[in-house]
Formats: C-alpha cells, sequence, structure tokens
C-alpha cells in the first residue's frame, strides 16, 4: 500500500487518474492535452510518462498497447482498499 499512497500524493497524478476517470483508454498524448485543457498545468509528455509509470506500479493505472498506441486506465481496486481499512463511520 505504500505505492498507493505514494501515487496519491502527487496533485498530479490524482488530476491523472481524475481525467482516466472521466474515459478510460486515453493515450499519453490524450492525458497531456486534458492536463492542459482543463487544470492549465502543462508538464512534458516524459514528466507524465514517469507519472503514469508509478501509477502503474502502485496498480492504480493499467497499460495496454494496441499498434502504437498505449491505452492507460484507471484500476480502482487499491482504493477500495484504502476504504475497506477505514470505513466511514456513521455520525
Amino acid at each position: 500500500m505504500t505505492e498507493v499512497y505514494r501515487a496519491l500524493a502527487d496533485q498530479t497524478r490524482r488530476l491523472l487518474l481524475d481525467e482516466l476517470l472521466t474515459r478510460d483508454e486515453q493515450t499519453l498524448f490524450e492525458l497531456c492535452s486534458k492536463l492542459a485543457m482543463n487544470h492549465g498545468l502543462t508538464p512534458s509528455r516524459q514528466a507524465v510518462s514517469q507519472h503514469l509509470d508509478l501509477l502503474e506500479a502502485a496498480d492504480l493505472v493499467r497499460t495496454e498497447r494496441r499498434g502504437r498506441y498505449k491505452l492507460h486506465t484507471i484500476h480502482t481496486a487499491p482504493l477500495a482498499q484504502i476504504a475497506q481499512r477505514w470505513p466511514l463511520r456513521k455520525a
């Protein structure tokens, strides 16, 4: 779980997960464009690729190669494990 918390600690990575939640199977180019258009961030493609690698290492993103494209998809199971560990209390 340490990798999950490390991955979630960065705002850009959280925004990438938000974008993948709105639509799965996005390319690096699409995600870079969405960060710029929706959030005013302009990290290099290399920086976004490194963020995606870290998210993939934490099992929060899955990547599939189709032809010359790599498509990125969110995987929420590690987030569900956090909710199971610390369930909400009824007030």
